[in-house]
């Protein structure tokens, strides 16, 4: 009970306004007139990820090609979500109803360091309290801050928690003290080593392998030769 009492009164709740609000309003940064327009260099992928889709079928490229739009401005103004429609030759809307469906777009600045953190069941039960606690601690409320960090639900590294991902980064097995650790180095203008931090190459289990210990055989052996 006290566990999820004190779930509920956490401080750290920046997802539900801040980022994921489905209605537009123009400001004077967001607005139908904000410059945006792709680079050479982004046309010229923008191309071939058209190129893996059938001919008619552009409006299949909305996702990678409003990814490709994030990259290069740092988030989706309503100008650069008109420019992806424009390019798929597809009507503006469907193009926004991509946008506002999935977390990974974001339609406000969220500054040069994005942080997510998973509070989903697996990394609630490892302990997420005491991450954000932690970056609670350390990163307060302070404006103009370069760190921008929300709750997400699941980004599926379930046996590596508790995690949080940070810009492209997976950071997993965390502590507090290593969450601490990785934001001092980000501070300092260094990128921490992604991955485990307790010493797992991967997602193998914690306590060691019990299976699969030995390096695979070669092709071919210990088949039978009559098959």
């Amino acid at each position: 009970y006290s566990k999820f009492t004190a779930r509920q009164v956490r401080g750290l709740h920046r997802s539900g306004c801040t980022c994921r609000s489905r209605g537009h309003r123009d400001t004077a940064d967001n607005n139908p007139d904000t410059p945006f327009e792709f680079t050479a260099e982004n046309l010229k992928r923008i191309d071939a990820i058209i190129s893996m889709y059938p001919v008619g079928h552009k409006q299949a490229a909305t996702i990678p090609v409003l990814d490709l739009a994030q990259r290069q401005h740092g988030w989706l103004p309503i100008s650069a979500m008109n420019k992806v429609a424009e390019v798929l030759e597809v009507a503006p809307m469907r193009v926004y109803e991509v946008a506002t469906f999935y977390t990974m777009f974001l339609r406000q600045p969220v500054g040069k360091y994005f942080i997510q953190i998973c509070t989903t069941t697996p990394c609630m039960l490892c302990n997420s309290d005491s991450i954000l606690e932690a970056l609670k601690t350390k990163l307060g409320n302070q404006t103009g801050s370069p760190f921008f960090e929300i709750e997400v639900e699941c980004l599926g590294a379930c046996v590596n928690a508790p995690m949080v991902q940070i810009n492209d980064n997976y950071y997993e097995d965390l502590t507090a003290e290593d969450m601490d650790h990785i934001i001092d180095e980000l501070k300092a203008g260094r990128v921490p080593p992604p991955g485990p931090r307790n010493g797992r190459f991967s997602c193998e289990p914690a306590g060691g392998l019990t299976s699969l210990t030995e390096p695979p055989p070669g092709p071919g052996v210990g088949v039978r030769a009559d098959l």
